[in-house]
């Protein structure tokens, strides 16, 4: 049957065309080659700015904010209209279970919905100031923005980056992952549909050497949002200075639930284990480190142990608890830090299902303890279905166990010490930090960000409306 939108073309000013060159598509379930994808490179990047400085020149710069709000809200009610579709092409393209897939999908058309309603409700100030003066303050558009997102969660990100920068009235220019592109391609097809006029969002797929490095350094972009490594976040951003040119950068993390004795166990524990192996481990925000009061440490394992034994990896397309990798470059990674465990204790591990395909790119979770605050495994992000547990005596020992990496994206504290949780909140080193529970359900509402290597700059709620726009200043002296 064929795909009601092209996978292997670039969309640049309402249209679709080839590129230069290809690029192959794979499933990570079965590590076959599924397709190709087109393999962007400068001239697309060039083509695409030109197409977005237009938009903004002509009906989408005219568009008011009441107008973007409709678009962006017909675009949500579309992805909903399509959500199974949506699901099933993102399980193959990034190997996750259809149901983390489908939970995606809805919180794509979530977004939509958010800051359609919010695309009429950013507002200025008036300022007083001296007498015979009127001070107000604008909200206006940066102009070209510039979205690089990454494979692991290619539909949320694009809706809470793109969505609200189209909110705002910017024209946007979306380089997806290589890895996984299909759903910005899906993307940018109901957005067309929904009546966005050409050039508002123009999505280029490429490798990130090509296209991505492109985009970043391009002079006529005026604002870049990059979701990633902090290494290849580190070149965007030096690309970005170059042209003097802000940066919203979220890098990931090694985020910590601390566990005090009196928590609630039972209520914790789906948010402990879920938290650390969704989308395999392969999430910026992925509690990475359990730790737990030392009287309660036995019990922990014990009780983790058993929920990680009866965890259950496959393909996509089985549903079950966790997919595969997104590559065997991926998995090669994981396997490398778990080489580096030998002096751990292995808790526990999930089981890779008996049918899943030889190809494919499954690594079983793994539940690690004895591990000391300084090993590698405690420090770095690994970026796959590994949880480190880590003990803790007092209040003091745990703030300075969780804020002993160089990330800070998200943390969370389990207590019934309403004191506790508040003077937690405030020393742990991360931009959210949730207190008895962890994330929060998603959260599209929610200020997301990191502080350290974990980024800057925020997404999400009417924090990234904010970044998506630059103040102005008007001062009127009318005697």
């Amino acid at each position: 049957m064929k795909p009601w939108f092209p996978t292997h073309e670039v969309f640049i000013g309402g249209v679709w065309h080839g590129a230069g060159e290809r690029l192959p598509l794979e499933d990570p379930s079965t590590g076959a080659v599924i397709g190709e994808i087109a393999g962007g490179q400068a001239a697309e990047i060039d083509a695409a700015v030109a197409a977005a400085r237009a938009a903004l020149s002509g009906d989408w710069g005219r568009a008011t904010a009441a107008e973007r709000g409709r678009v962006l809200t017909r675009i949500g009610q579309l992805v909903l209209e399509r959500v199974e579709e949506l699901a099933a092409i993102e399980a193959s393209d990034v190997g996750k279970p259809l149901k983390q897939a489908r939970a995606d999908a809805i919180a794509l058309a979530r977004y939509c919905e958010f800051y359609g309603g919010a695309a009429d409700k950013v507002m200025g100030q008036t300022i007083p100031y001296l007498e015979g003066y009127t001070v107000y303050t604008l909200r206006e558009p940066h102009g070209v923005t510039g979205h690089i997102v990454p494979w692991n969660y290619p539909m949320q990100i694009i809706g809470r980056s793109v969505g609200a920068a189209l909110a705002m009235g910017n024209a946007c220019v979306l380089k997806p992952a290589e890895e996984a592109c299909l759903t910005a391609l899906a993307f940018a097809r109901i957005a067309e549909q929904a009546g966005l006029p050409p050039g508002a969002l123009n999505v280029v797929p490429g490798l990130g050497e090509a296209a991505g490095a492109a985009l970043a350094a391009h002079p006529g972009i005026n604002h870049i949002s990059f979701t990633g490594s902090v290494a290849v976040g580190a070149l965007v951003q030096a690309a970005a200075a170059r042209n003097v040119v802000p940066v919203t950068l979220e890098l990931g993390g090694k985020s910590p639930q601390v566990v005090f004795a009196d928590a609630d166990l039972e209520a914790a524990l789906p948010f402990l284990v879920n938290a650390g192996i969704q989308n395999a481990g392969q999430t910026c925000s992925a509690s990475s480190r359990i730790l737990i009061e030392r009287s309660r440490h036995d019990e922990l394992i014990e009780r983790m142990g058993a929920r990680y034994r009866a965890l259950r990896v496959g393909p996509a397309s089985a549903d079950l608890d966790v997919g595969p990798l997104i590559s065997a470059r991926q998995k090669e990674i994981v396997t490398g830090y778990l080489g580096q465990a030998a002096d751990l204790e292995v808790a526990a591990t999930g089981e890779i299902a008996g049918n899943a395909p030889a190809g494919g790119h499954y690594v079983a979770p793994h539940l690690l303890a004895g591990a000391a605050p300084d090993h590698r495994l405690a420090r770095e992000e690994i970026f796959g279905p590994v949880q480190v547990v880590l003990p803790f005596d007092d209040e003091e020992e745990a703030v300075a166990i969780a804020n002993g990496t160089e990330f800070g994206l998200v943390a969370s504290v389990w207590s019934r010490d309403g004191g506790r949780q508040m003077r937690m909140a405030k020393r742990l080193h991360a931009g959210q930090v949730f207190v008895n529970n962890y994330g929060a359900g998603g959260g599209v509402e929610l200020p997301f960000g990191g502080v350290g290597k974990s980024g800057h700059g925020r997404e999400k709620g009417f924090e990234a409306l904010y970044g998506f726009s630059s103040l102005k200043t008007v001062a009127a002296h009318h005697g």
